[in-house]
């Protein structure tokens, strides 16, 4: 069976099992409606809970492992920089032929009165082969530009990982979306049975009394644009059930098709507590912002590293060699290598780097006032938009309470007028007036509805408090 058609039937059987049950026993559809929910109810189904549907999407989409690589990537940059306090080795070899030796001009007067005070002569100085092998070893005593870099890539890694859960943030609102739309499709799909149900006894009625020559032609077409409009409500409802479907499944990364066949936890939709609750704002909890102010601190560190440029630095360094010298090619002559070593302090005071200094430092000053200027502004766009979310929250839950008085008082009316349209004393074009009626407000409210569970996730979002839903 097509994993289409498969999703068709579970979606009947969980949504219509109860109105086809009575609907047989009122013997108002057709017995094939019996034999599908019969062929349905021996399939299992499993559910699937919004935290699981968060959870996945996390583990198992690639961005999300991507990102966490970068994390990764970081870590192991600042590992690499904390070697830097390590003792530095090294070891130099090398082996020369002076086809032309240095010469150098001594002043042999000042040595040797037999020749006048200011006499110069040219001597060279070193041998055609020279053999150097020396090792070197540095230890840092005082380096506080290194200890500036360690803690501005740990301010990177906390940046990254920020950039990350921003990430997981956004997609784990449009993995709750897709849920909510699901689970409000469903309900959708129950309403559209009912409607579909509704539509075709109002239909019926008329039919028998046009087959009686007591109803015109256009009444009875009125009743059946009702109930085709009922039917086509109620596929359109199922089709969008499965894009959604099809939708959540990609966002949580499962490529299976066949994984589609799973029901949403209908006890989620019955928590009013949850649309009515007064959420604070926690801005520590928002990715955005919490990444606006590591920014703000990370320009802070750089100024900080900036005028570390000009602290002396300190370290203890050790040599330990030797050379070779001899006019012809031996590498082991004997009595040719002489040795050499120190032990000592190497100090480094920095005086001029060709850089302006204060320009430097003023630009990194006006970008730390950005970060915090764009971290203000966004803190009050979060508070605009969960306090806006509330709002509209209140309203459509009292545009939702008009919606069920009013749908309840027009089924009523509905079913008195189809009464009285089997006993002559209604006409049947203000029965199907009514439908149409009913089926428009229905309409709303399902929007309604949908609008209520989406702006209380807008609600949830704009407070920080998102994570909630799948920790």
């Amino acid at each position: 069976m097509l994993i289409k058609e498969q999703l068709i039937l579970r979606i009947l059987f969980n949504d219509m099992r109860i109105l086809f049950v009575q609907a047989v026993r009122t013997k108002t559809v057709p017995l094939i409606a019996a034999l599908l929910l019969l062929s349905v109810q021996m399939m299992a189904q499993s559910t699937l809970t919004l935290d699981q549907a968060i959870n996945a999407a996390l583990k198992n989409r690639k961005n999300i492992q991507a990102g966490k690589l970068d994390v990764s990537i970081r870590k192991l940059q600042t590992e690499a920089l904390l070697k830097k306090y390590w003792p530095q080795l090294s070891f130099e070899y090398s082996y020369l032929y002076n086809p032309i030796l240095q010469t150098s001009i001594l002043p042999i007067g000042m040595f040797n009165a037999n020749f006048p005070p200011d006499a110069m002569k040219a001597i060279q100085f070193g041998t055609n082969w020279t053999q150097s092998a020396d090792l070197v070893v540095q230890q840092p005593l005082i380096d506080v530009s290194i200890k500036r870099q360690v803690k501005e890539f740990e301010l990177q890694e906390k940046i990254s990982a920020s950039s990350q859960a921003q990430t997981e943030y956004d997609l784990a609102y449009t993995v709750a979306q897709t849920y909510l739309n699901i689970g409000l499709q469903e309900k959708q799909i129950q309403s559209a049975v009912t409607d579909t149900n509704r539509t075709r006894i109002s239909y019926q009625l008329q039919k028998d009394k046009f087959d009686a020559k007591r109803l015109l032609k256009s009444d009875l077409n009125k009743a059946q644009i009702n109930h085709n409009n009922a039917i086509q409500k109620l596929r359109d409802a199922i089709s969008q059930l499965i894009e959604d479907k099809v939708y959540l499944l990609f966002l949580i990364g499962e490529s299976d098709s066949a994984k589609a066949d799973f029901a949403i936890d209908a006890g989620f939709f019955k928590q009013d507590q949850l649309l009515r609750s007064d959420l604070q704002l926690l801005k520590d909890s928002i990715p955005e912002l919490r990444q606006l102010e590591l920014q703000g601190n990370l320009i802070s560190l750089q100024a900080q590293s900036e005028k570390a440029k000009y602290i002396p630095t300190l370290n203890l360094k050790g040599h330990l060699g030797a050379n070779q010298y001899t006019n012809n090619f031996n590498p082991i002559e004997a009595n040719s290598w002489y040795g050499s070593s120190y032990v000592g302090i190497d100090m480094k005071v920095p005086l001029l780097f060709g850089e302006d200094k204060q320009s430097k430092l003023q630009q990194l000053q006006q970008q730390g006032l950005q970060y915090h200027q764009q971290r203000e502004d966004k803190t009050a766009q979060y508070q605009k938009d969960a306090m806006t979310a509330k709002i509209k929250m209140n309203r459509v839950i009292a545009q939702i309470k008009t919606f069920e008085d009013n749908i309840s008082l027009s089924n009523e009316t509905i079913r008195i007028m189809q009464e009285r349209v089997k006993e002559g004393q209604e006409t049947s074009s203000a029965l199907n007036t009514e439908e149409t009626s009913l089926q428009n407000m229905e309409a709303e409210e399902a929007i309604a509805k949908k609008q209520l569970w989406l702006y209380w996730l807008d609600y949830l979002k704009s407070s920080g408090q998102l994570s909630k839903l799948w920790k």
